[in-house]
């Protein structure tokens, strides 16, 4: 392998030759060796934004030239762009903080200029009026805000509408309710179809909410909150540069020792996250267990057959997608755990759990991403009711017997429920056999559609 020599404050390293990160990148790479799991390109695309907006900023200072500023701004387009993301190799499981991962984007953007004739350093120039204690929260909150904003939240209204066009192609259609996973009164198909959707659309509203914390950032703090070697309006003018790029309303946290310690705003957006993964998996849990069979269960809906189902049974398929959702689901409420712990770790004036809190948001976020438009596609647009079963299990059910109360109580009502159950008859013949009601009155008053 062919290698160059690269020097930070600690001295010589060799660094590949074909690669453009630099000394410290360097040392990250061979002292973490952990995982696997790279930082999450988000993040990387986040500090892209905020190089270049942060370059702008100390030009309209003075403290870089406009060449400095545009070579910088060159470079993060690239690696916005997805041109150099071999240049990004540092792991999650590295210093809490991300200080390496803040060095890497330098030293990239810096090598990247020189290759144009424009000389950088990567702490002087690329890193001017900025410490990794405020670049990588403020990358941090970039990065969920676009995602939750640009991925989740489109994802999340195109499975809403999926659900408002099966809701509104079956309005007149009768079912029996179920609570306690027992049989409860009828409603409309069209009534339960619209409960699954507001599940999507809630934490929607949610996420939305969760966006006005995000989008407050914490550069401009430097090391302590302080904004040591921080010109005056810095980040305002950081901000106002980000929102131009991104069109997010990003802003300065107004207390930047918050800023700098605290992830209160990760929590709560992922929150939101967590309801919305908790929400599906209702959803997907209600589809496959209503689509159970196809002789042996409720089969109350029809689901797209996607592929076979088992290697020993012939023929058998299953709920794949509802079961892909559960999954996700399951691996988001975990995300939430840790990043929940890691938020509650902040020790005086720095947060050092960063690069795990940023992992698992953006895990989660591309996952929900993901299986909500898998969902959406091979799922809930092919679903369609099984109307002969759904009529048959409606008039079978004892739960009819609700609406006779007002005409004989709720005593006699029970009464006969339970007679019909124990009898092995029908609700209508148990009334009868009580003589509660005549056959007219009984078939005016028991009228699911009445009832819904």
């Amino acid at each position: 392998m062919n290698t160059r020599i690269e020097h930070d404050t600690m001295g010589e390293i060799a660094v590949p030759a074909e690669h453009y990160w630099g000394a410290q990148t360097q040392r990250s790479f061979e002292n973490f060796k952990i995982g696997g799991q790279r930082q999450p390109k988000e993040i990387i695309t986040a500090f892209a934004y905020l190089k270049d907006a942060c370059a702008q900023a100390n030009a309209e200072v003075g403290k870089l030239t406009a060449e400095q500023a545009g070579a910088i701004s060159a470079a993060c387009a690239e690696i916005r762009a997805g041109k150099w993301d071999g240049e990004f190799p540092l792991v999650v499981w590295q210093t809490g903080s991300g200080t390496q991962t803040n060095m890497n984007v330098n030293e990239v953007i810096a090598h990247l200029a020189a290759e144009k004739g424009v000389r950088l350093h990567p702490n002087d120039h690329v890193n001017a009026s900025q410490s990794s204690n405020d670049t990588f929260p403020s990358a941090l909150h970039i990065a969920a805000a676009l995602s939750v904003a640009g991925d989740v939240i489109p994802a999340a209204e195109r499975l809403e509408a999926a659900f408002a066009k099966l809701e509104a192609a079956y309005p007149d259609l009768i079912r029996i309710g179920r609570t306690h996973l027992q049989d409860a009164t009828p409603l409309r198909f069209a009534q339960e179809v619209s409960g699954w959707r507001e599940l999507v659309a809630a934490p929607v509203r949610m996420l939305r909410l969760a966006l006005t914390e995000l989008e407050k950032l914490a550069i401009g703090g430097t090391a302590v909150g302080t904004g040591l070697n921080a010109p005056e309006g810095y980040d305002q003018l950081v901000c106002a540069r980000l929102r131009e790029m991104t069109g997010l309303d990003f802003r300065p946290d107004a207390n930047k020792f918050h800023a700098l310690t605290s992830k209160d705003a990760l929590v709560f957006a992922h929150g939101a996250l967590k309801a919305l993964a908790a929400n599906l998996m209702k959803i997907a849990n209600d589809i496959r267990f209503e689509a159970s069979g196809p002789r042996c269960g409720m089969g109350e809906l029809y689901i797209p057959e996607n592929e076979p189902g088992s290697s020993i049974m012939p023929g058998k398929v299953n709920p794949t997608q509802c079961e892909a959702v559960t999954m996700v689901a399951v691996q988001v409420m975990g995300n939430d755990t840790a990043i929940g712990m890691a938020a509650s770790q902040g020790n005086f004036q720095l947060n050092v759990f960063l690069p795990v809190s940023a992992y698992n948001f953006q895990q989660s976020a591309r996952l929900l991403t993901d299986v909500m438009d898998s969902f959406r596609v091979h799922c809930v647009e092919g679903i369609t009711p099984n109307v002969e079963k759904m009529a048959y299990n409606l008039h079978n059910s004892l739960m009819l017997v609700t609406c006779l109360t007002p005409k004989i109580g709720y005593e006699a009502a029970a009464k006969c429920a339970k007679k019909a159950l124990h009898d092995g008859t029908t609700l209508k013949e148990a009334v009868l056999s009580l003589g509660l009601l005549t056959a007219e009155e009984f078939d005016e008053t028991v009228r699911p559609e009445k009832m819904v």
